[in-house]
């Protein structure tokens, strides 16, 4: 029953990230042109080159905040990471801790020996 929720959780988020793939090129290209408008405004001279970078800067915003639903798809391939890793898991041996009597038992036929 875990595989088959891991299995439906997986080909949502699946799902989710190739329908946000366009959204989510569309952010790393308008998010790179904002990181370099902001460095290239702070490097700037002259006032007439700031005010470039500051158009530049903000035609760059506009499109970075118009792919913001792509942060669904970013969200989706998280999750479909997280299923691989639960997939993947080893599952892990939990040691039964003794029977408290049986341990009384050794310890008084130590003494008793004795």
């Amino acid at each position: 029953m875990k595989k088959f929720g891991l299995l439906l959780a997986g080909g949502v988020a699946a799902i989710v990230a190739i329908a946000n793939f366009g959204p989510m090129i569309g952010l790393a290209i308008s998010a790179a042109i904002l990181y370099y408008a902001v460095k290239g405004f702070l490097l700037a001279d002259s006032t007439c080159k700031k005010i470039l970078w500051v158009l530049i800067g903000l035609a760059a915003l506009s499109a970075t905040l118009s792919n913001m639903p792509a942060l669904f798809g970013v969200v989706a391939i998280g999750i479909l990471y997280l299923v691989y890793k639960k997939w993947n898991e080893q599952p892990s041996h939990t040691k039964t801790p003794e029977d408290p009597f049986t341990n009384f038992e050794k310890q008084w036929d130590a003494l008793r020996q004795s």
